[in-house]
């Protein structure tokens, strides 16, 4: 098979499962796994994916808004977010940041317990808003009944974490945050998670939820390729930013 149409076959299988390996696509293509390596090192300079050990993820790159690295993750986070959803967004800088970007979007309403999350989605002006009420925290999140997250409709659950990885799961170092965050689990919806790279492979005190129940981690491109790899391993959507 020429070498053009080994690399199509690669993205098509990219594309649709979001990660290869080098020795599953040497099986298939019946070609020796170094000449695999070679395709996925050219396909690497064109930005359409990730080499990692053992195969390579997909790139799913996000427009850089901004140098600064929480807006490029908050914009990328709130450009996945669907018009017409009902989206729950949990305290925390990276959501601080998205809220604004939510402007872009047509009928969304606009879940949270942080006071400063719904003082930016209020500066909008075209979105419900609904604040979850409780005992306003320092950091200006708002805690009261734990009872009161599992009742919550939400198409999206945006959250933040102190750690993610493939094996340790979704983790957070304060025990209120991961409290409510263990509550919000039981809840069928889709969850986003905009992390750091430096959260990326690394493990919270508190565990929240294993690595599988999270079905999009937005990040930043310097996150470390390993556990990126191990990550979109479970199933998980990876974009990176």
């Amino acid at each position: 098979m020429p070498g053009h149409e080994r690399r199509a076959f690669i993205l098509k299988q990219l594309t649709q499962t979001g990660s290869v390996r080098v020795t599953e696509l040497a099986a298939s293509l019946k070609v020796d796994p170094v000449t695999i390596r070679r395709d996925l090192a050219r396909l690497e300079t064109t930005g359409r994916l990730l080499r990692v050990h053992g195969g390579a993820i997909l790139r799913e790159v996000a427009p850089r808004p901004a140098d600064n690295l929480e807006q490029r993750i908050a914009a990328a986070a709130g450009r996945l977010i669907p018009d017409n959803s009902i989206v729950f967004l949990g305290p925390g800088p990276l959501t601080v940041e998205m809220a604004p970007y939510l402007g872009e979007h047509k009928h969304l309403t606009i879940i949270t317990n942080a006071l400063d999350v719904a003082w930016h989605v209020a500066q909008l002006h075209q979105h419900i808003l609904h604040l979850i009420g409780g005992q306003v925290e320092p950091d200006y999140s708002i805690y009261g009944d734990l009872q009161t997250f599992p009742h919550i409709q939400a198409d999206w659950i945006v959250l933040e974490a102190d750690g993610l990885d493939a094996e340790r799961g979704l983790t957070h170092d304060d025990v209120h945050y991961a409290n409510m965050a263990r509550a919000l689990f039981s809840l069928n919806a889709q969850f986003m998670i905009p992390l750091r790279p430096a959260r990326v492979g690394h493990a919270g005190a508190v565990f929240v939820a294993p690595a599988e129940k999270v079905d999009v981690l937005v990040t930043g491109r310097e996150a470390p390729n390993a556990p990126l790899w191990d990550l979109s391993e479970t199933g998980m959507r990876v974009v990176l930013t």
